[in-house]
């Protein structure tokens, strides 16, 4: 049987932005969606080039379906292909997260709206869960994985380390462990690879040097009309660093995001940051489109010289444009280099404990949402170098509880598809307040 010829433009437009519009689930189901859309059904990538390209994207910073869309579309159209495969993943998710975030911005006062998201955010935890247990299956294949793993968490839980730190230390002891001693991270050895064509160097300098150009150009207007003490260059300089870190997907930052965005930067609450999860969960497009929500309230609260609405929305599509640039940036510099980047011991051997504390982290995500979503106080309590935020027993919300529990048997234990669960969790929330 003969493959089919690679796709023309416009076709490629057409499935990407199918691909865009159906793109719920979470990473797992994206990629999943992905595969069937253009492995299975149109053969356009085979499947050693599909597993050779995600493995590739799992090496870079940012939102791994994102970057394998890219790829994909750089593969089939060069340039062009990436932009739009990448551009058509990402817009339909951010249009309907403005749109969202625009409403929560003026009805998240109302008692209906309230109720409704305490179903979402009750959901939310079990989902998050599942990540954790999903990634921890995943990731600690070996005893000293698993140790990372408990030590990350309790680096984060019990003494605030900087999610930055974490994860470049795990990524420094990875790549000299796997020098040493690569069995403790279960490591196959790789074969040697004779390259038959010179390094790209030219093209990746070239790419680099275009992306990081259109990645600060938003930023220099800023910082010239506006500049350092305005909020839209906070927003954009604190996004521009995060975008750098975001190993592990967006589970992995966002317990450091709302530690910032909600105890440094004062944008929004920590009930508002699970809110702005809950609405990134319900909508298609990587999960790191959270990021977006919270750019728009940092702007909306702090407007001035402009309206409220027009400052939020300057301040979604920055905080959007700084999140995701950097993607492009990654994949058509690096792109030219994946066959050379899977043969590289030291570089798996450090992604592979970044891995393993990402399960921390994300842990860490979970009990610091637990508290949020279950508890309506907490109290600070230290001890020496030890910070913890202890709930209030009496502030227990049975409701949140009860609609967490039942999402989690749905999720967990009847693999029940997310949206479903989601869309019944935010009715129970509506119903479940009305009882005193």
């Amino acid at each position: 049987m003969t493959a089919p010829s690679p796709p023309d433009f416009p076709e490629l437009l057409r499935v990407s932005a199918r691909i865009g519009c159906l793109s719920f689930g979470g990473p797992a189901g994206q990629i999943a969606l992905m595969h069937r859309e253009l492995v299975e059904e149109r053969r356009w990538v085979s499947e050693d080039q599909f597993l050779h390209a995600l493995n590739f994207c799992r090496l870079l910073p940012g939102p791994e379906a994102q970057q394998l869309a890219i790829w994909i579309g750089w593969k089939l159209h060069g340039v062009r292909g990436g932009l739009a495969a990448g551009l058509l993943f990402v817009i339909p998710g951010a249009l309907v997260i403005l749109a969202l975030s625009v409403l929560y911005g003026f009805a998240a006062h109302l008692g209906w709206f309230a109720a409704l998201f305490l179903g979402i955010k009750a959901a939310v935890l079990a989902i998050v869960v599942q990540a954790v247990l999903r990634l921890a299956g995943r990731a600690l294949a070996t005893p000293f994985r698993k140790g990372v793993a408990v030590a990350s968490f309790l680096a984060l839980f019990l003494f605030n380390a900087p999610f930055p730190l974490v994860v470049i230390g795990a990524g420094a002891i990875g790549w000299l462990v796997a020098r040493q001693r690569p069995d403790l991270l279960g490591l196959k050895p790789t074969t040697a690879l004779v390259h038959a064509s010179p390094a790209p160097w030219r093209h990746s300098l070239w790419s680099a040097g275009l992306g990081l150009l259109a990645w600060v150009a938003p930023m220099v207007g800023v910082l010239a009309v506006l500049g350092k003490e305005h909020v839209l260059w906070r927003i954009g300089l604190f996004f521009s660093k995060l975008a750098v870190v975001t190993f592990g997907g967006a589970y992995a930052v966002l317990a450091y995001m709302a530690q910032q965005a909600v105890s440094a930067q004062h944008w929004l609450s920590a009930s508002e940051m699970a809110d702005g999860l809950g609405l990134a969960e319900t909508t298609p497009g990587p999960l790191i489109m959270v990021t977006q929500f919270v750019g728009y309230l940092a702007a909306f609260r702090a407007p001035a010289p402009f309206t409220p609405l027009t400052a939020g929305i300057l301040g979604a599509l920055l905080t959007t444009w700084v999140t995701f640039a950097p993607c492009f940036l990654w994949v058509f510099a690096l792109a030219p280099w994946i066959e050379r980047l899977e043969r590289a011991q030291l570089l798996k051997g450090a992604l592979a404990l970044v891995t393993s504390a990402v399960v921390g982290v994300i842990t860490n995500l979970s009990a610091w949402f637990a508290l949020q979503v279950l508890f309506r106080a907490l109290h600070p309590v230290t001890f020496g170098p030890v910070a913890l935020n202890l709930p209030v027993l009496a502030s227990f919300d049975w409701r949140a509880g009860l609609i967490a529990i039942a999402s989690g048997w749905a999720i967990i234990a009847a693999r029940k598809p997310i949206i479903p669960v989601l869309i019944l969790a935010a009715i129970s929330g509506c119903l479940l307040i009305l009882i005193p």
